[in-house]
């Protein structure tokens, strides 16, 4: 939970990562595992405080998400798995939001061991795809808090504060999925086209490489 004052700053680096982690999250992978730590670990921290004191709020999310940021930095290289098994775990809780449901707790275990052993085997798909995703995602959330605070707000409490907006639209808001599937399908394509190819290295002379 953000307090309303922050809303602005919040909208707008959620736009910002958004963009980086849907058309170059790959190249820039690292960048945008501490960008969702911060904001996983700030959302976190936030919800064990509450929403009593804005003070409280502002403290606990700044080190929630440094605590949370360098987690994810720190587990750079099991990276690649905790995406596989985010995955794994949205995959299983869009499945049955379609339902009306909610996964049993073994369901989503199971899925998100699935997604981290499949990530592990196809990472540079997975993480092409996770974070254009992720990204064209957070960067509807960032959008609709800074064109519409009340469509963010709209799942708050009665109290002053603004939380991100939930993965479930309301009914009349079915076509952010249409927008979510675009995006993140454009930022697929671009990453593996152009932004997520690897650096080649340039060829040296055959007469450096003699004198090596």
């Amino acid at each position: 939970m953000i307090p309303v004052a922050y809303e602005i700053p919040a909208a707008v680096l959620l736009v910002v990562g958004g963009l980086v982690s849907c058309f170059v999250g790959y190249r820039f992978f690292r960048v945008v595992l501490v960008l969702y730590g911060f904001i996983l670990g700030a959302l976190f921290a936030t919800s064990l405080v509450g929403a009593g004191d804005t003070t409280q709020l502002v403290v606990a999310g700044i080190a929630g998400g440094a605590v949370g940021g360098l987690i994810l930095y720190l587990a750079y290289f099991v990276g690649v798995a905790l995406v596989g098994a985010a995955i794994g775990a949205f995959a299983a809780h869009a499945i049955w939001a379609q339902l009306g449901q909610e996964p049993q707790t073994l369901v989503l275990i199971l899925c998100s061991i699935v997604g981290a052993a499949g990530a592990m085997v196809l990472q540079r798909y997975v993480i092409v795809i996770a974070t254009a995703f992720a990204g064209a995602w957070t960067l509807i959330v960032g959008m609709l808090a800074l064109t519409d605070p009340s469509r963010a707000r709209s799942a708050a409490s009665s109290v002053d504060v603004w939380i991100v907006y939930p993965f479930s639209p309301r009914p009349g808001d079915r076509w952010l999925g249409i927008v979510w599937l675009l995006l993140g399908t454009a930022g697929t394509l671009i990453q593996i086209g152009v932004t997520g190819r690897g650096k080649r290295r340039p060829r040296r002379s055959k007469a450096k490489a003699q004198a090596a």
